[in-house]
């Protein structure tokens, strides 16, 4: 409840009545002072009471949806566009240009090599980027030149499996799938395996990892499926 603050505090011959600051002449104007202070505790404190009662609901959802979203993927980022990773087979053509079409093989250091471009950095790229660098690339010897590139082989696109499974190893997948998925492929998990404690090994772009959490005994009866995310080229899921 908010403090009594009408003016009939105030004497009748004193100016302060109708001020909020009060004077020295009356003496009230520390009163009126602490009187200010009091109210707007009292107010914000009020307004703060109803929020927590009427919307800390919602406040608690917008956490929990913020918390559960879940990592984003590189390829999630680029709107799902394949990206070419090393051991991709490419074929660049150039339209009218028999000598400039030809397939090229995406080398361990993420880069191919092709006639007047040199060397292109292809890791991490769609094909329409990489159209987009070999035609900035090459336009100064060519006018007017319209270039093609394609992913005739899909190599690179690798991920991982080990631990507690029947068939460990690396896979090669065209273009994603999910961690359900991936386990499926090393041949289901052996009855040995800690299915609540399996992990997701990611490597950013900056090259520092991180572990995501899977809890497969959840997502098998259908809950915490924002866990069951997408894997990245490279990832390694590890089942302990």
């Amino acid at each position: 409840m908010l403090p009594n603050v009408g003016v009939s505090a105030f004497p009748e011959d004193c100016n302060c009545a109708n001020c909020c600051r009060g004077c020295r002449a009356c003496g009230l104007g520390p009163l009126v002072l602490v009187r200010d202070i009091v109210w707007h505790i009292s107010t914000r404190l009020m307004i703060m009471k109803f929020i927590m009662s009427n919307y800390s609901k919602y406040i608690v959802l917008l956490v929990l949806n913020v918390g559960l979203a879940g990592p984003v993927s590189g390829q999630e980022a680029r709107g799902g566009a394949y990206l070419v990773q090393p051991g991709d087979l490419l074929e660049v053509s150039v339209w009218k240009e028999e000598d400039l079409q030809r397939e090229v093989l995406v080398r361990p250091d993420g880069r191919f090599s092709f006639p007047l471009a040199g060397d292109v950095e292809a890791t991490a790229k769609t094909v329409d980027d990489l159209r987009q660098e070999l035609t900035a690339r090459l336009q100064k010897y060519i006018p007017d030149l319209v270039v093609t590139v394609t992913v005739t082989e899909i190599r690179g696109n690798k991920i991982y499996v080990i631990g507690q499974v029947n068939k460990p190893g690396e896979f090669v997948v065209n273009p994603r799938v999910d961690v359900m998925q991936a386990l499926s492929m090393a041949g289901g998990t052996t009855p040995f395996a800690a299915l609540n404690d399996i992990k997701i090994l990611r490597r950013d772009s900056n090259g520092l990892q991180r572990a995501i959490s899977f809890e497969y005994r959840k997502v098998e009866k259908g809950r915490s499926l924002e866990q069951n995310i997408l894997l990245d080229s490279g990832d390694v899921v590890v089942v302990p």
